[in-house]
This record gives C-alpha cells, sequence and structure tokens, in this order.
C-alpha cells in the first residue's frame, strides 16, 4: 500500500463501505417491525460485512489472503444491492430512496474490483 496508508481507516473504499453501513441502518430503522429478524437484519449484516472484510484482508500477512478478503466483501456488497432491490419490490422503501445506497454500491464496488487488480498485478508481476 502507498506511504499514506498506515491503516485500513485510510482507505477510501473503507470509509465509503461506513457510509454504507450508515445509509443501511438508516433505510431499514423504517422497515416494518416484523422485519426487524428479517430482511433489515440481512441488508445490515451485508452492509457490516462489506468494511470488515476490507478491514480483516487488510490485516492478512498475504497478498493473496487480502484478494481473498476483498472478493468477499464484493459478494456481500451483491448481496446488499439485491436485498435493496427487494426491499423495494416488497414496498419496504421507495426506489428513490434507495438510490443513495445503490450509487454508494456502484462506488465501492468499482474501488473494490480496483484495487483487487492492484494488488493481482503487485502479487503476480
Amino acid at each position: 500500500m502507498g506511504a499514506d496508508i498506515k491503516s485500513f481507516r485510510d482507505l477510501i473504499v473503507w470509509q465509503k463501505a461506513m457510509d454504507l453501513v450508515d445509509v443501511a441502518y438508516r433505510l431499514t430503522s423504517g422497515f416494518p417491525s416484523e422485519e426487524r429478524y428479517g430482511l433489515a437484519s440481512q441488508l445490515r449484516r451485508a452492509a457490516v460485512s462489506v468494511p470488515s472484510n476490507v478491514a480483516e484482508g487488510y490485516g492478512r500477512h498475504s497478498t493473496a489472503d487480502y484478494v481473498r478478503f476483498l472478493q468477499i466483501a464484493l459478494g456481500s456488497l451483491n448481496e446488499c444491492i439485491t436485498q435493496l432491490e427487494i426491499s423495494v419490490r416488497l414496498e419496504f422503501v421507495g426506489k428513490d430512496e434507495i438510490k443513495e445506497a445503490l450509487e454508494l454500491c456502484a462506488e465501492i464496488e468499482k474501488m473494490l474490483v480496483s484495487l483487487v487488480k492492484k494488488l493481482r498485478v503487485k502479487r503476480d508481476g
């Protein structure tokens, strides 16, 4: 990582993923109470998984492990997108309400894919 990166907290992708957690919790707070342990819980767990896996991968001593955890973060991000879309289909939120979350997901996805590519070049090169 660059000289200015001292911790996973310095990674912009981690910071954006933390923003996604905030948005997910804010969105799900308005879900019906019977969804507290259903879709709301799933969406929150998937969102929390994204920065958690970025952080865990950063702490690994192997580039291959780091890449694996970033790929897990990508999987969790795709779960979030799916669960956001389900939330609209079930009319828990409107399409306009998930716009910010989907934009964050797209931004985080680009960053994760780019980071994986850079790490693979570093590892293989």
